[in-house]
C-alpha cells in the first residue's frame, strides 16, 4: 500500500509539474507578444461584484500604452502617466491630482503592468478551456505567493490563436469578484506626440492638488 501511495504521489507531482510548465509557456508567449508591439490600445468593460455587500458596478473604459507611459479613461476621469508623474484629471470636480506613481508597490496593477503583472509573485496552472463566440480561450489560474495577499486567485483568459489577453477575473479574499474584459485590442496605432503629455494651459480653471 505504501508503494502504491508513493507511486500515486510521484504521478500526481509529475502531472502538476507538466501542467505548471504548460501554463508558464503560454504566459511567456503572451508576454513576448505584448512586448513586440510599439503601442497597445484597449477598450474594455470592467465589472465589480460583491454579493455579500450587495454591490455591483459596471463601467467601460479605454487605455493606450506605450512602454511605461499610458493614458487611461475610466469613470469620467483621465489618467496620464509619462513614466514618472501621474496626472489624474476630473472634469466633474475641476480638479487635477499630481503624484509620483510608486512602481515599487508590487500589489498595484497599473495599466502599464496590466499585461505583464503575472510575471512575478504568482504560481500558476492551467484551468478550463472555453469557446467564446468561436474563439478558444484558455484560462490560467494564478495564485499569489504572498500568503497575506488580499487576492485569493486570478483567472487569466488567453486567446490561444492571437496570444492576447481576453479577460481577467480576480477573486478577493473578501468575496469580491472583479472582471476586466477586452472588447477591442489594437496595436501599433499612429499616436499623437502629446498623448502622454499633460498641458496645464488646458486646465487653467482647475484646482491642482500636488501630492508628495
Amino acid at each position: 500500500m505504501k508503494k502504491i501511495a508513493l507511486l500515486l504521489l510521484i504521478i500526481s507531482s509529475s502531472v502538476f509539474a507538466q501542467d505548471s510548465n504548460k501554463a508558464k509557456t503560454l504566459l511567456k508567449d503572451v508576454s513576448l507578444k505584448v512586448k513586440s508591439y510599439d503601442n497597445i490600445k484597449i477598450d474594455f468593460k470592467y465589472v465589480l461584484d460583491n454579493v455579500a455587500e450587495n454591490v455591483k458596478q459596471e463601467t467601460r473604459g479605454d487605455v493606450t500604452m506605450q512602454g511605461e507611459n499610458y493614458r487611461l479613461n475610466i469613470l469620467g476621469i483621465t489618467r496620464i502617466f509619462n513614466g514618472s508623474t501621474l496626472y489624474s484629471i476630473s472634469p466633474e470636480d475641476e480638479e487635477i491630482t499630481v503624484s509620483n506613481e510608486d512602481g515599487s508597490d508590487e500589489n498595484s496593477v497599473t495599466p502599464s503592468k496590466m499585461l505583464s503583472f503575472y510575471e512575478d509573485g504568482y504560481t500558476y496552472k492551467m484551468d478550463i478551456l472555453q469557446n467564446v463566440r468561436g474563439r478558444k480561450i484558455q484560462y490560467v489560474k494564478l495564485i499569489p505567493i504572498d500568503t497575506n495577499s488580499e487576492i485569493k486567485h486570478i483567472l487569466l483568459g488567453i486567446d490561444t490563436e492571437t496570444k492576447h489577453i481576453y479577460n481577467l477575473i480576480e477573486i478577493g479574499e473578501n468575496g469580491t469578484k472583479t472582471t476586466l474584459t477586452v472588447n477591442s485590442f489594437k496595436t501599433n496605432e499612429p499616436l499623437s506626440k502629446s498623448l502622454f503629455t499633460f498641458d496645464e494651459n488646458k486646465y487653467k480653471d482647475y484646482y491642482i492638488n500636488k501630492l508628495d
